[in-house]
């Protein structure tokens, strides 16, 4: 039987390069590997128009459209991107002195749904005790003039305030300018840069970070791999295929960063870092799977209920393809 032919849209992470360059095969896979570093390009061209045969997709969009039926996709459980959001809240420090002071303010996100802010919220929630309900969230680009790329919109399960930013500047002029008090997302606002007056409401993130880790054991998971449902329907295997390369292509990746002979990466002090990181997580600090995930998966779900995302919520394990075994054939 041929391989069967699929376009595989992702960043290039180091997780994903061995995948890239064939050192990791799916079997029973011929897969095209488009390589393309904006999350967001990728999430509205699959999202839209259901371009590529499996892709990376937001975790929170995914599971949206899963709980909506007739979803699209099936799910892996290889959480390609994941990061700790504490140190992407920007506020202005005249008004904005702990974080309960967000209560009843105006919050600038590039999106209300991106599971960046699904994270950041509930944090605020469950770990800052901040009463989120009188918040009016302000959408539109951090840095530009304009909307945060062109997602599929999904109905809310309540009322949420929500404006459109239509004042011709971006999200981090309204924060200089005092309008929002506030921005979360996936980065941080220009204005950090060069206005005194604005700056992180966790300037020491990275230690509060590794407490919340240690406390909830959640490593926020950002996005998970999808797979056409037309193509697992028609080819069943291609799941565990895929996911087994990735798994593949982890490992690999892993072993290259830490080989001591050269410097895998531009960090002076990678040895240092990797030390600091496996007292932390132990031998794996980028775990695929549904077990191992599940506090940061519950958490996610959780969220969403709590920030009308979702009507209710499901079981952790229905959202994802069943995988078998250690190597997958057609």
């Amino acid at each position: 039987m041929a391989d069967i032919p699929m376009t595989f849209a992702c960043g290039l992470y180091d997780r994903v390069l061995a995948l890239y360059t064939g050192d990791a095969k799916p079997h029973g896979i011929d897969l095209n590997f488009l390589a393309i570093d904006n999350p967001r390009e990728i999430f509205d061209r699959m999202g839209g128009e259901h371009e590529f045969e499996a892709s990376e997709m937001s975790a929170s969009d995914f599971i949206r459209s899963h709980l909506q039926g007739n979803c699209p996709f099936v799910a892996l459980p290889v959480f390609i991107s994941r990061v700790f959001r504490h140190g992407h809240i920007a506020v202005d420090k005249r008004v904005i002195k702990s974080p309960k002071d967000l209560a009843g303010k105006r919050i600038g996100v590039p999106q209300y749904s991106m599971t960046a802010a699904i994270f950041i919220r509930g944090l605020l929630m469950h770990d800052h005790d901040v009463d989120l309900s009188g918040v009016t969230f302000v959408e539109g680009a951090l840095n530009e003039a304009n909307p945060h790329g062109s997602p599929t919109r999904r109905p809310f399960a309540k009322p949420i305030r929500i404006e459109a930013n239509n004042s011709g500047r971006s999200l981090s002029e309204l924060l200089e300018a005092g309008e929002i008090q506030a921005t979360i997302g996936t980065g941080l606002p220009d204005a950090v840069k060069h206005d005194p007056n604005i700056g992180r409401l966790f300037p020491d993130y990275r230690v509060r970070e590794k407490d919340y880790f240690k406390r909830t054991r959640i490593f926020p998971i950002m996005h998970l791999i999808v797979v056409r449902r037309d193509i697992y329907e028609q080819h069943p295997f291609v799941a565990t295929s895929l996911f087994n390369a990735l798994c593949d292509a982890k490992a690999i990746a892993a072993k290259k960063m830490r080989y001591p002979g050269t410097l895998r990466y531009m960090l002076p002090w990678l040895a240092a870092e990797i030390e600091k990181m496996d007292e932390v997580f132990g031998a794996d600090a980028w775990p695929y799977g549904v077990d191992v995930n599940r506090p940061t998966l519950e958490a996610l779900m959780q969220y969403m209920v709590e920030q009308g995302l979702i009507a209710q919520a499901v079981p952790i394990d229905s959202l994802f393809a069943p995988i078998y075994g250690q190597e997958a054939k057609p």
